[in-house]
């Protein structure tokens, strides 16, 4: 018969054994739990108020900035063009537990024209100033494109040289310059040689997947085990192709093999976002943007478990 010093004791340690396992699971829990974010692109005529009131209603982390109520250029929106209201929307975001996961500036590196080119690079440095200012750790460029009758080569160069000036304006700061497979740029040999020619601390990619998959047909799984030493960021939809037309669907609907992708992240231990770019702005045809963005959260966690 078991004495009372040994009852005591055995009811002590079951009740460690409970509450480690308890610990256990949640510690599980946490580490699998993805990194949620949507772009503003899916929801044009939010006010920020809204953005930030639906993001933390739905679990997410993060929000990206691509326009506020279809003003595309940061630095003009009224919650972030002087320092006091830019601190008090970095407050607002912290108490409702949210971060800015990246900031979409439309830099392009890809133009040689002088003017131009300068335009954009001038762009990208005022995003990541911005950025500083918001502990936002990246901001994305675009590539852009080829030249139908031109020099590919000489195209590349000049993404590599603005990634590279742009990464050079970031050093001491605490972001990042993200240039997206997007354009022309969505081979996986292509990124691959930009983005070892453009390596840098301050520089990386956004892997959005549907943008490369749409075009290329080259297996997700096959483009992160090449380009994973340079994916910083994700924008991760779905959509059915036809041709290289896209029409964006509800994750898990459509024709894009978006859960290799997150499969492959996840696998390989990526801790950034997963970022839902549901581009209402540029296709206001596509379904509304309170029942995709809760849909994604909703999907994302699932898959999850």
């Amino acid at each position: 018969m078991m004495n009372l010093y040994s009852r005591r004791k055995f009811l002590q340690n079951s009740s460690l054994l409970a509450a480690g396992a308890v610990m256990a699971s949640s510690f599980k829990l946490l580490k699998d739990k993805p990194l949620l974010s949507f772009s503003t692109l899916g929801c044009p005529d939010w006010s920020f108020n809204q953005i930030m009131d639906f993001a933390a209603q739905h679990g997410y982390d993060g929000i990206e900035l691509r326009g506020i109520q279809r003003e595309m250029d940061l630095t003009k929106v009224k919650e972030l063009s002087t320092d006091k209201s830019r601190q008090q929307t970095l407050q607002q975001m912290k108490d409702k537990g949210l971060r800015f996961a990246d900031l979409g500036s439309s830099a392009m590196m890809h133009i040689a024209d002088p003017a131009e080119r300068l335009k954009n690079l001038d762009e990208g440095r005022r995003f990541i100033d911005l950025a500083q200012q918001l502990e936002c750790p990246f901001v994305r460029v675009f590539p852009n494109t080829f030249p139908k009758d031109g020099d590919k080569a000489a195209a590349m160069d000049l993404m590599v040289k603005g990634l590279l000036e742009l990464a050079g304006h970031a050093k001491g700061s605490k972001v990042s310059v993200l240039v997206e497979s997007h354009g022309d740029l969505v081979k996986i040999a292509d990124l691959e040689t930009v983005m070892k020619a453009a390596e840098h601390p301050h520089a990386g990619m956004i892997w959005d997947v549907c943008n490369m998959w749409a075009i290329t047909k080259e297996p997700p799984a096959e483009a992160y085990k090449v380009l994973h030493p340079y994916i910083r960021h994700t924008h991760i939809k779905d959509g059915k192709i036809t041709g290289n037309d896209v029409h964006y669907v509800l994750l898990g609907q459509g024709d894009v093999p978006i859960f290799e992708a997150i499969d492959a992240l996840r696998n390989g231990g990526y801790k950034g976002y997963y970022s839902f770019e549901w581009e209402k702005l540029w296709h206001p045809e596509i379904g509304e943007p309170d029942v995709a963005i809760a849909d994604y959260a909703r999907v994302m966690r699932a898959h999850f478990g």
